[in-house]
């Protein structure tokens, strides 16, 4: 029976020490040029001591010219190497494997970018209040992403990285050539499931030609998009069947997009109470993806819920995400036994119902949420302490003022 603490060796050699993983949190702690310094060092001092079998970044972009919000890291080649090798090294310290999640944005990059073009696989919009029309992409410009992302795993490999995570998943570029609602092209990289998941396999393939066998490729896919004539479970099964036998060393299971933030916080009281909101999903494609290990992270709060997906063999790896925000060692907290389930902040606009009619109420309080957790990353970098009490209106003017920053101004390059 396989335990919390039990070690557990990827495809490519690399040995994670338990089975409990910090997953992605975006920081958006990055320098003006869009560089890691002594901010994320800190931060990922505390989680490289806190226990994990491994930790995963938050999101790396792989073009300047299109983030996901002002802040985010970028690695387009090896300007920023030493700063990249002292952030993996922090981690490192501790014990934990760390994987850089590297990621395109595309319609989903930062709405407040005032005279920003988003790019995607179609010109379709997102389905929300001022959302920009991004530009379709041709055939050249796909095919340099799928070279971004390929140079940024490699330049990751250099600086010391022990793998990378393909941010498949929660509406960014990947997840947008995977959905039926977002590709809508007709050409090689659209159509039926087979060319929509071109663009994700090709990334794959290309990393896997550029970095040494013993450097591990994990993928982050969504279980479904949960939109009606979306991305559903059984084309996400699709995907993995497909991408297991690609070299990927790790698969872990989310869900969600801006659209339908199933991974931002805002799922029903009923789903938080039973934990693991991907669970069941992931039941379904164990014998899909063969030897490839599985994580599935959301929800997961109690020691119990936690040993029992991994002795019952439903999944191989914990992700933890929130709760490592205020408890920068849930890990040790977990696997020591000093509690038995960790603590779920939450937040809430609790605007009147009747809101619903103009907003999306899930959108604006999943957006909330999010933000007050990564306010709690920023005091953390900061050298504070997490602030558990910061309220609504201190995390709203936070959030502008992070996302705003950039809005004045076209970017060059666009």
């Amino acid at each position: 029976m396989t335990a919390l603490h039990d070690p557990l060796t990827l495809p490519c050699g690399l040995v994670l020490p338990n089975r409990i993983m910090k997953a992605a949190l975006s920081e958006a702690l990055g320098t003006k040029r869009n560089a890691p310094d002594e901010r994320l060092e800190r931060l990922y001092t505390a989680w490289g001591s806190g226990g994990y079998g491994l930790i995963v970044t938050g999101n790396v972009m792989v073009d300047r010219t299109q983030l996901g919000e002002p802040g985010n890291v970028v690695i387009e080649d090896e300007r920023d190497l030493d700063a990249l090798s002292r952030w993996a090294k922090t981690a490192k310290n501790g014990g934990a494997p760390i994987f850089a999640q590297i990621n395109h944005p595309g319609r989903q990059s930062n709405p407040l970018a005032l005279g920003h073009v988003p790019v995607a696989p179609s010109a379709i919009p997102l389905k929300l209040p001022g959302a920009a029309t991004p530009r379709e992409l041709t055939s050249g410009e796909i095919e340099d992403i799928i070279d971004r992302f390929a140079t940024a795993a490699a330049v990751c490999e250099t600086a010391g990285f022990d793998g990378v995570e393909i941010h498949g998943a929660h509406g960014y570029l990947v997840a947008q050539f995977l959905s039926p609602l977002s590709n809508q092209r007709d050409d090689e990289w659209g159509g039926d499931s087979q060319r929509r998941m071109r663009f994700l396999i090709e990334i794959i393939r290309r990393i896997r030609s550029r970095v040494s066998p013993s450097f591990a490729v994990a993928l982050k896919l969504n279980s479904a998009d949960f939109q009606r004539g979306g991305f559903s479970e059984d084309e996400s099964r699709g995907v993995l069947a497909a991408v297991a036998s690609e070299g990927i060393d790790l698969i872990e299971v989310s869900g969600g997009s801006y659209e339908q933030p199933a991974m931002m916080g805002a799922a029903a009281a009923s789903t938080r109470a039973r934990e693991a909101y991907f669970l069941e999903y992931a039941r379904t494609v164990r014998e899909l993806i063969g030897d490839v290990p599985l994580a599935v992270t959301g929800g997961f709060r109690s020691r119990s819920a936690m040993q029992d997906a991994v002795s019952g063999g439903e999944c191989d790896v914990i992700g933890l995400g929130r709760p490592t925000a205020t408890t920068t060692n849930a890990a040790e907290q977990i696997l020591a036994g000093h509690t038995e389930a960790l603590t779920a902040h939450t937040i809430r606009y609790g605007v009147p119902p009747v809101v619903g009619r103009v907003v999306n109420l899930k959108t604006m309080d999943g957006l909330l949420d999010l933000n007050w957790h990564t306010d709690q990353l920023h005091r953390l970098g900061a050298g504070l302490r997490p602030d558990i009490k910061r309220g609504r209106f201190a995390t709203t003017v936070a959030m502008v003022r992070r996302n705003g920053r950039a809005s004045f101004g076209r970017k060059r390059g666009l």
